[in-house]
């Protein structure tokens, strides 16, 4: 027999989660699935559309002025995906990251921002609220989103030599509005502050130890530098072994010239790997996608613009939930094809 469950019209509440058989249950007594991970994080992908053209991720040669983003229609609305976060929520989801495209072209963000730090897990906690952007408009949306309750940003950035920035990025756009976006968020309260590099062979990891030199001296532990091995992405980025600089090349570069020591990971499934500046000037992380998968202990699923939802960054095929949400269905029969999905993962 299910628990009572608080109407999602009221956000400030999230549904609670149906009596699951043990079998089915992860050592921390929430759902979990074939392996016994539990689920944790939902990545929540706002829109498709992105202002960048960056070679490993939307190449201008795929996405040109031709190609056909989705229409408003077929995108989850603020209210849709508020409904969802409030039953993830009450099936142990305790992150949310909102993502694009880039996610502040999506028009008037704030407001779903509002409605999503609105849900409480069953015992009442706030569910932390995160948002990854390019930085493009992260200086004139800072202060809204965290007026909204947005309480952290990840910003992508991944060289800091202009010219190779602007090579990168494909649309021409400067270093200096991406490095005051990041001031503006740390001016607003958006703390910590994560950025993340994508290291390219031959492309940018000559930047590798200038980036590094910037942030720890910069803005020290009050901004946290991440290194991302260059990962297939699908069939767009023309994807090679050779391009992968390993996060192991990249912590040895660093150590060479600031003694770095590890760090114990801030909850488990947690994707970065951490390590400390020995001097005390911050920390720096390095997510090894390739060389170092972390699918043993992933604890995360990931809402499309369009409401698929699949259980890997590399899968094909998605779960629709879209339909369900407008076709009358329940919060307990979307609840119940939700933990379904991760069940069977």
């Amino acid at each position: 027999m299910a628990e009572k469950v608080i109407p999602l019209a009221d956000h400030r509440y999230a549904a609670s989660v149906p009596l699951i058989p043990s079998r089915l249950v992860a050592p921390t007594g929430l759902l979990g699935d074939r392996l016994g991970r539990p689920l944790h994080d939902l990545r929540i992908s706002v829109t498709d559309r992105c202002n960048f053209r960056c070679s490993y991720c939307m190449p201008k040669e795929v996405f040109d002025k031709t190609y056909r983003f989705l229409p408003h229609a077929s995108l989850l609305s603020f209210e849709e995906i508020t409904r969802l976060g409030g039953i993830f929520a009450g099936l142990g989801v305790r992150k949310l990251r909102l993502t694009g495209g880039e996610p502040l072209l999506r028009k008037d963000l704030e407001t779903l921002v509002a409605m999503l730090g609105a849900l409480r897990t069953p015992d009442g906690e706030a569910l932390d609220l995160t948002l990854t952007t390019n930085g493009s408009l992260l200086e004139r949306k800072a202060a809204a989103l965290a007026r909204a309750g947005l309480r952290r940003v990840t910003v992508s950035l991944d060289a800091l030599d202009d010219a190779v920035f602007r090579r990168m990025n494909d649309v021409d756009f400067p270093v200096a509005d991406v490095l005051r976006g990041i001031d503006a968020a740390r001016a607003t309260g958006l703390a910590p502050i994560k950025v993340n590099m994508v290291v390219k062979r031959g492309t940018n990891d000559h930047e590798i130890v200038p980036m590094a030199r910037f942030f720890r001296e910069r803005y020290g532990a009050a901004v946290t530098l991440r290194f991302i091995e260059y990962m297939d992405v699908g069939a767009t980025n023309g994807w090679r072994m050779d391009d992968v600089v390993p996060s192991s090349e990249v912590i040895r570069r660093l150590n060479e010239l600031w003694p770095l020591e590890p760090v114990d990971p801030n909850y488990t499934g947690e994707v970065a790997e951490r390590w400390r500046y020995r001097d005390g000037a911050g920390e720096i992380g390095v997510i090894s996608s390739v060389t170092q998968a972390f699918c043993s202990s992933c604890t995360r699923m990931r809402l499309s613009t369009e409401g698929s939802l699949f259980t890997c960054l590399f899968a094909q095929d998605g779960h629709d939930l879209k339909s369900l949400l407008r076709t009358g269905a329940s919060d307990e029969e979307i609840r119940n094809e939700i933990a379904a999905v991760w069940q069977r993962r």
